[in-house]
């Protein structure tokens, strides 16, 4: 069946057929797919009827259930947490379903979701960053934290330093060195909160993490160019990667800086874009003409606007603003098809710096373009600049006893 308006539901979910329909179409469904989605939304309404219960019924457990069954029963689609994603976002946002976490039954996931509000009210830190802080603490708080907190008060500098010896037994020592500043930020909260009775910031040892010990891996203007040409600019796909890649290579955006990017970030007449970098800092930026035409022709060839006027949507349903892991994927993506093997997003923000470096650049034009709050962050790029290193470089000597 393709027409999803001829799909029918009975059960308690049948009053939400008609907005979960609407908002199938609007997120870009194809009518197949919507009438997929539509048929899960009946079979799960009979089967919740059957046991009496009606939408507010869908616990996480629950739909572990009615999919376990939904896989015994032979169907072949939707039979998995993926798969009923829409459905139970809207059950959520409309039938009162409950959300999937359960923070209220978990003493770990409460602690963890105060922290996360302190990281967002106190330190102003960007969503992305909370979370990545999140998930590098939760397996400290795993296992120490019981329903009523007692047991974090018995915490000792012995405990802590037993912890981040052990997790520098891996090879990831980048890992670990932000594991040590998530957990010294976690230590701080636990002290102010009055979780642990003494401040166990010192307790954490540090890691050695030698910032400059590298040099920052960059493309050549070749590999660029095969980069660029990996988009076939007849479609509105190939021209949105070809508008994302040519603001991450010529003006070192970042991937989150990138998917955060709304329309009214862009000021056509000036030529400026704001672009919205850490710590909620909005600064401005000019605008090439070859980006500003890229940005251009995309939207042109895709006059989709996300709820939040993002400027770079996914194009296939659900549709929505990119996030940045979407970002930092669709260059890996370009990449292979390019032949140039694993390529990150951050690798074209280097090579931004070290191409404006090779055109006369200051590091301090680099920092501003780039715009580090530190001199000594741009100073990593000032090690690729061989031939003028050269000029520095003292004779070897020769012949000395």
């Amino acid at each position: 069946m393709r027409d999803p308006s001829r799909v029918r539901a009975d059960g308690p979910l049948a009053p939400y057929a008609d907005g979960f329909r609407i908002e199938l179409a609007q997120q870009g469904y194809s009518g197949s797919t919507a009438a997929q989605h539509l048929q899960l939304l009946g079979h799960l309404s009979r089967w919740l009827a059957v046991r009496g219960l009606d939408g507010r019924a869908a616990t996480p457990e629950l739909v572990g259930a009615y999919l376990v069954q939904r896989r015994a029963a032979g169907y072949a689609s939707l039979r998995s947490g993926r798969g009923l994603a829409p459905l139970l976002d809207y059950l959520r946002r409309y039938a009162g379903a409950p959300r999937a976490a359960s923070v209220e039954r978990d003493p770990v996931e409460r602690v963890l979701l105060r922290y996360a509000g302190f990281l967002k009210t106190e330190r102003g830190l960007a969503q992305s960053t909370i979370r990545r802080n999140v998930e590098l603490v939760r397996p400290f708080l795993t296992g120490r934290v019981r329903a009523d907190g007692d047991d974090l008060c018995g915490l000792t500098a012995g405990d802590v330093a037993a912890f981040v010896t052990a997790a520098c037994q891996g090879p990831r020592r980048a890992t670990a060195s932000r594991m040590a500043t998530a957990l010294r930020s976690l230590l701080r909260f636990l002290h102010i909160e009055g979780l642990i009775d003494r401040p166990l910031v010192e307790a954490v040892p540090p890691v050695a993490a030698w910032k400059l010990a590298g040099l920052p891996k960059t493309l050549r203007a070749e590999q660029v160019s095969a980069l660029l040409d990996s988009c076939a600019q007849d479609g509105p796909v190939g021209q949105r990667d070809f508008a994302i890649l040519t603001l991450l290579v010529r003006l070192g955006l970042r991937a989150g800086e990138v998917a955060t990017l709304r329309l009214d970030d862009i000021d056509w007449r000036r030529g400026e874009i704001t672009v919205q970098g850490k710590g909620n800092r909005h600064e401005r930026l000019p605008l090439p003409v070859d980006v500003g035409h890229a940005v251009a022709s995309y939207l042109r060839a895709d006059a989709r606007v996300a709820a939040g006027r993002e400027v770079f949507t996914r194009l296939r349903a659900p549709h929505g603003p990119m996030t940045s892991g979407a970002v930092t994927q669709m260059v890996a993506s370009r990449a292979r098809r390019a032949g140039l093997g694993p390529v990150y997003a951050h690798r074209l923000r280097h090579t931004a710096a070290t191409g404006m470096l090779r055109a006369g650049g200051s590091l301090t034009e680099i920092g501003q373009v780039l715009r580090h709050r530190h001199v000594l962050t741009t100073a990593i790029y000032a090690k690729t600049d061989l031939e003028g290193l050269r000029t520095l470089a003292r004779p070897w000597p020769v012949g000395t006893p």
